[in-house]
């Protein structure tokens, strides 16, 4: 592969909407041993963005122009509306471009194993961008557990509530299957992931799915109960329609339990055009710790600092050979065939068991 020696390696980023201008190419930037090379956009104000943010990349109309010279980029991160994540994808591929894919993986389960199987036939690293696994919240969590303090885990509690009561135009609130849209797909995916990160495979699943604001035509308020194989439970919620807004994490075990409020601050700073490395990045100040403990002897923990920076410096180590991506593919696609059975779970009303993922 080009660029494995001292030279940044350099990074083509498909999209200059949310995702690619707040997370990606900031991130990117930020991470020594990457170069952002290219942005493909066509929008006239998102290219002008580009122009301001990342004067050195090299603006590009249309993504099959980096396809016909791959010798030019070593990475390519697809940043685009959800039913491009697998063409996209799939054309990187083929031209042994090793890919980062913003959560979620793909529209179904299906395409995004074909797409995870077809990377590995052709020996081409692939990964997927789930950054809330570098939610400060969440290390801190994971930290409890690995640690005993809480002892056995028995139910863990994560909600992701906004107040957004009126529907905004694009391409997130269209009901067509292929844009994988709504609650479930944008916000499930990472609440998902946290879970059986944190808690193992899924052996059953209940879920409650609805359209709250008038005229919606995706899921904008869901509820998704997961039984882990261990026997521990997590509770889900995903909202644009809550008025008053629940903990963040609440995690209980035998010995002791876990409660936090409000979101993890790096999102809000990469929109105000903070950048990892700046003093106090990932930091929640001491008023804002959550709880450890029993309601009779309560004690505020520190909030291990919140690390987005750490997908792409693995990223950028492992297309060194050292050590492997920082998500593996195969976790996505188990996510979206959750999120698959969640919706038809709310169509039955039923609990259902989850089969059981391919072999690896």
């Amino acid at each position: 592969m080009a660029g494995t020696g001292q030279a940044p390696l350099r990074v083509g980023l498909l999209g200059y909407g949310l995702a690619g201008r707040v997370f990606h190419a900031p991130l990117i930037a930020a991470t020594p041993g990457l170069r952002l090379h290219a942005v493909v956009t066509r929008d006239p104000e998102r290219r002008q963005q580009v122009r301001q943010d990342h004067p050195d990349a090299r603006l590009v109309d249309d993504a099959d122009l980096l396809w016909r010279t791959p010798e030019s980029l070593d990475l390519v991160v697809v940043a685009t509306p959800n039913r491009l994540h697998v063409p996209m994808a799939r054309a990187a591929v083929a031209a042994g471009l090793a890919v980062v894919i913003d959560k979620p993986l793909a529209p179904t389960a299906a395409e995004g194993r074909e797409l995870v199987d077809e990377a590995a036939r052709r020996g081409v690293p692939l990964t997927t961008f789930q950054n809330r696994r570098w939610d400060g919240d969440f290390l801190t969590v994971r930290r409890l557990i690995d640690e005993g303090t809480l002892g056995r885990v028995t139910r863990f509690e994560s909600r992701f509530e906004r107040w957004r009561p009126t529907i905004k135009p694009g391409w997130r609130e269209r009901g067509t299957p292929e844009e994988a849209g709504g609650g479930l797909f944008d916000l499930g995916a990472h609440l998902i992931d946290q879970a059986v990160q944190l808690l193992g495979p899924v052996r059953s699943l209940y879920a409650e799915v609805d359209r709250r604001r008038p005229g919606a035509e995706v899921d904008d308020d869901a509820f998704v109960a997961l039984t882990h194989t261990g026997g521990a439970r997590s509770h889900l919620w995903m909202s644009a329609v809550t008025p008053q807004l629940g903990p963040r994490l609440r995690v209980l075990g035998d010995r002791a339990g876990y409660t936090t409020y409000g979101l993890d601050p790096q999102e809000a700073a990469l929109r105000d055009g903070g950048r990892p490395g700046a003093p106090g990045w990932g930091e929640v100040p001491p008023e804002q710790y959550g709880r450890l403990g029993t309601d009779d002897d309560l004690r505020p923990v520190r909030t291990e600092p919140g690390r987005y920076q750490s997908f792409y410096e693995q990223v950028a180590a492992a297309l060194r050979g050292d050590g492997p991506m920082p998500v593996d593919p195969r976790d996505a696609a188990d996510t979206v065939a959750l999120i698959e059975l969640a919706h038809r779970s709310a169509v039955e009303g039923a609990v259902l068991p989850v089969p059981p993922t391919p072999a690896r």
